[in-house]
């Protein structure tokens, strides 16, 4: 359990149902039911989850993924 003053240990954010490991653009593809090319539109337009680069390829952290849903669950609850 944690207290005020302590950080909340990022592996337990990861335990809430996404993998431990940094997420492709299939994998945010599977996770959403949404086509690949929908992912990366969402890049495109900084609509989506936020990603970054290695070399060539695109990640996602899926800390990121987390707050992404909360951040727009939250923006949903509030429109309506």
């Amino acid at each position: 359990m944690s207290t005020a003053g302590e950080q909340t240990d990022p592996r337990a954010t990861l335990r809430g149902g996404l993998p431990d490991r940094y997420l492709t653009a299939d994998d945010i593809a599977v996770i959403f039911k949404v086509p690949k090319e929908t992912v990366y539109q969402w890049r495109r337009k900084r609509v989506g989850p936020p990603g970054f680069r290695i070399g060539k390829y695109i990640r996602y952290d899926p800390a990121d993924v987390l707050a992404h849903v909360a951040e727009r669950k939250s923006t949903d609850q509030n429109a309506a």
